[in-house]
């Protein structure tokens, strides 16, 4: 371990303090990066450091989170914490993992679709806890409802994001996305499955926790679909401003090195908190969504949250790595010309071994269709790793091309029979009888 200049450690501290991240932010994303690095060496240090030298290391980061991350702050209703990262440490469960779902009332039936599926349908018995933004975001006879989903396992939990963080530079309760990322960070459990609400499994999460990637770097995130190339170059550009030093991992990237679209699908993220990079990682990927950033930044140059995480990790320095397959697809065939195509409205991912394992879009055969909100179609096929051809409008499907077509397993089938058959038990609960109009 290098000798710790307590001075040093104040001074370098301090300038932080004094000068802190501000406007324009598209600059600072970088910047935040190396501060990210700092603070977690000193991290690191301090759990091998004598007394003396680890209170200094621990008070310096403390102080520097505190300006850098205003958001760690309790809420206002709740007394001032002088030390919101040892607070936030404390407070994840050594050694526990569970699924996070971040919803609202907007959402709630694909939620439903989600939890009923994963405790009735796949058998897991992980732990589940929904992620909501105060009783306007998610109302407590929502709460009561998805709370009877719980055939079995332990009891659906439920954490209100409002009591955790100082939402005045977040803006939660309109935040959609960036709810997400808090959610990940607030938790419980220290190793965390974070799950949109319309994503559909075809294997229990439990396997998400034993994925090569995830223990060997902390960090598992999943690819999006390889699609318009050369056509964000500002995008491009900006990127190649902020990351100076690319990682291994991202000198692999197809979209870092042959100007592809769009990286990461969000809609199913794990990390192990218990990594300290990880950790550090994340506060910038919940920098990147407060009100401010987002607003200015985040959402403007990309898409919603789905960049923010791994440029956090990459930025910050902190392990990550992606499935080793870009978006594929589960639909249905039919052929261009002599080719023989596979067409959906959803993104696919594979597990280590390339087995299906959940993808992107509910069980609704297009959930973003007012008319289609009631129509459900098992798929038959799927591709991966073959060239994508993207509808124009939500109205169109998008299809994969040039690659082999696979069927799906008579288990993967039956797998998602049952979970439509749960879906529509919900849907009779939750949607008004025909002829009504849905809100």
């Amino acid at each position: 371990m290098p000798v710790i200049d307590s001075d040093l450690i104040r001074d370098v501290s301090q300038y932080f303090i004094d000068y802190p991240i501000e406007k324009p932010y598209d600059k600072k994303f970088g910047e935040l990066g190396r501060r990210c690095r700092v603070l977690r060496d000193w991290l690191t240090y301090a759990e091998k450091a004598d007394p003396t030298t680890r209170d200094v290391l621990l008070a310096a980061v403390e102080r520097v989170a505190l300006s850098t991350f205003p958001y760690l702050q309790n809420p206002s209703i709740q007394p001032p914490s002088e030390r919101p990262i040892s607070d936030l440490r404390s407070s994840f469960e050594p050694g526990s993992a569970g699924i996070v779902v971040p919803t609202s009332d907007k959402t709630l039936r694909f939620a439903a679709h989600l939890i009923g599926s994963i405790r009735s349908v796949l058998g897991s018995n992980l732990p589940i806890q929904v992620v909501y933004a105060g009783d306007a975001d998610l109302g407590p006879q929502s709460r009561d409802y998805l709370s009877s989903l719980a055939e079995q396992g332990p009891p659906i939990e439920f954490l209100n994001i409002m009591a955790v963080f100082d939402d005045s530079t977040l803006q939660l309760q309109s935040g959609g996305w960036a709810i997400k990322a808090f959610a990940a960070l607030a938790s419980r459990f220290e190793s965390v499955v974070l799950v949109d609400a319309d994503a559909v499994f075809f294997q229990p999460p439990e396997v998400l926790l034993e994925h090569d990637a995830f223990l060997r770097s902390g960090s598992l995130l999943f690819h999006d679909r390889l699609l318009w190339k050369h056509r964000f170059a500002d995008r491009h550009e900006w990127w190649r401003d902020q990351i100076r030093r690319p990682s291994p991992a991202m000198n692999v990237s197809r979209v870092w090195t042959e100007d592809y679209a769009e990286e990461g699908d969000s809609g199913l993220v794990v990390m192990d908190k218990s990594r300290v990079d990880v950790l550090v990682g994340l506060l910038h990927v919940c920098w990147q969504n407060t009100h401010a950033v987002r607003e200015e930044v985040t959402y403007r140059i990309t898409h919603g949250d789905k960049e923010s995480w791994w440029m956090g990790m990459e930025l910050a320095g902190a392990g990550y790595e992606f499935s080793s397959h870009y978006g594929g697809i589960v639909g249905w065939t039919d052929m261009d010309g002599d080719r023989p195509r596979v067409c959906s409205f959803v993104i696919a991912h594979v597990d280590a071994k390339d087995q299906l394992l959940w993808w992107n879009g509910s069980l609704l055969k297009n959930k973003g269709v007012p008319e289609m909100t009631k129509v459900y179609d098992i798929p038959t096929n799927w591709m991966i790793d073959a060239e994508w051809l993207k509808g124009d409008t939500k109205q169109d499907m998008s299809c994969m091309i040039g690659g082999e077509v696979r069927n799906l397993t008579n288990d993967q089938t039956h797998t998602l029979e049952r979970s439509v058959e749960l879906a529509k038990r919900v849907d009779a609960t939750l949607l008004p009888p025909e002829g009504m109009d849905i809100v």
